[in-house]
């Protein structure tokens, strides 16, 4: 077995489906399996991969056990020689798994490889690549003070299209081979959610290996959609950092005080960002559809359709449609446009002032998202 993708789940069934057709279209020419842990969705998730994916290994947890547990128990019975921790609102290209599989294995020493992460508006995240967060470092970028510390948070001394070394992945997307991940126990279950990905980076350097952020691919992760924004995961946060900091880094009592002042401070800062409206997709008024679909182009009550491939790779023209016609949404069908291709129209349009849609194949629903800092928005698709 190649790869063994471990993919945790909570009440997100159409992101999760979108994640698993994105898979199986990376995993050709591989030995992949899939392993999915519910954490005990309410939603269909469950009901979805009985039905339609019953090939796919599911975990159905009673209760929700967090996400270290829950990936713990998914690498626990996985048989790959490497394991992929993938959050389920990402999106992976067809070369994907080719390609960081060749990268790792061309690295004797390797910790965790992570990718380019972009949002569902194309931008990069910056928590692709990132520093130890010791309590300077930490610091400086808590409170914007400008130094070579404040750098040292998000890895700067790569730009988002370099490769190299780095300290901390994030956990949307972790490669590493099991017997690594295995070597230093996982991740630790006393994070329930948030920093786990932090601690066990963290725990991997000081057995010696290298971490790595590979630019050559990159991934759509839509961010926040399996851990939705409410005071209870803001609390989950705050915890994580006291754990990372108090595992790793008590030095002193004055220390100490500083330390969880500026925890108590950040939390502070999140909770009224947590209370301020938050803008969302707004309804499309002018649409370019990348697609075919008779049923998709009547729910849109589209103005423009692209069905030559020439022009859907000729972005000088579609940006010229965009200007010419106002257009304000593109919906990519992943029907006759490969993920990787929609990740490159993301990239080129990030700053046309157009919201992206997802047509996955094979279902009947469009996914969206205007930021990183925004829940996402389903539209489901029905015959009239």
């Amino acid at each position: 077995m190649d790869l063994s993708v471990v993919i945790v789940n909570y009440n997100v069934q159409y992101f999760l489906e979108q994640c698993i057709l994105s898979v199986q279209t990376a995993s050709e020419n591989l030995k992949i399996e899939i392993i999915v842990v519910d954490n005990n969705s309410t939603d269909a998730s469950c009901k979805l991969l009985y039905e339609k994916y019953p090939e796919i290994i599911l975990i159905q947890n009673k209760e929700n056990v967090g996400f270290s547990k829950a990936n713990n128990q998914g690498v626990k019975i996985a048989k790959g020689d490497y394991v992929l921790i993938l959050n389920p609102d990402t999106v992976v290209a067809e070369d994907t798994f080719v390609q960081i599989l060749a990268f790792a294995k061309s690295k004797p020493n390797l910790g965790i490889l992570g990718v380019k992460l972009i949002d569902g508006s194309g931008n990069f995240l910056p928590e692709s690549k990132r520093g130890i967060p010791t309590p300077l470092v930490s610091f400086s970028k808590l409170f914007g003070i400008s130094s070579k510390q404040t750098g040292k948070y998000y890895a700067t001394h790569l730009n988002e299209n370099e490769t190299g070394i780095v300290a901390v992945l994030v956990g949307a997307f972790m490669l590493l081979k099991r017997s690594v991940f295995n070597e230093v126990n996982g991740f630790d279950e006393a994070y329930f959610m948030y920093g786990e990905d932090i601690d066990l980076s963290y725990k991997i350097l000081n057995r010696g290996y290298q971490n790595y952020y590979y630019s050559n691919t990159q991934v759509i992760h839509y961010k926040g959609e399996s851990t939705q924004k409410d005071i209870k995961n803001l609390i989950y946060f705050h915890k994580a950092m006291k754990i990372f900091y108090k595992k790793h880094f008590k030095l002193n009592r004055v220390y100490d005080f500083i330390m969880n002042f500026g925890i108590q401070f950040w939390f502070l800062l999140k909770f009224f960002n947590f209370l301020r409206p938050k803008n969302n997709l707004k309804s499309s008024l002018n649409v370019l559809y990348l697609g075919e679909d008779e049923l998709i182009n009547n729910y849109l009550n589209k103005k423009y359709l692209l069905v030559n491939e020439n022009l859907i790779d000729d972005f000088d023209q579609i940006r010229n449609l965009i200007k010419k016609y106002l257009i304000d949404t593109i919906v990519f069908d992943n029907s006759i446009i490969s993920n990787k291709k929609i990740i490159e129209h993301f990239q080129e349009f990030k700053n046309e002032g157009v919201s992206f849609k997802i047509h996955p194949r094979n279902t009947n629903f469009l996914i969206g998202s205007i930021n990183s800092l925004n829940l996402g928005q389903v539209e489901l698709i029905e015959n009239n």
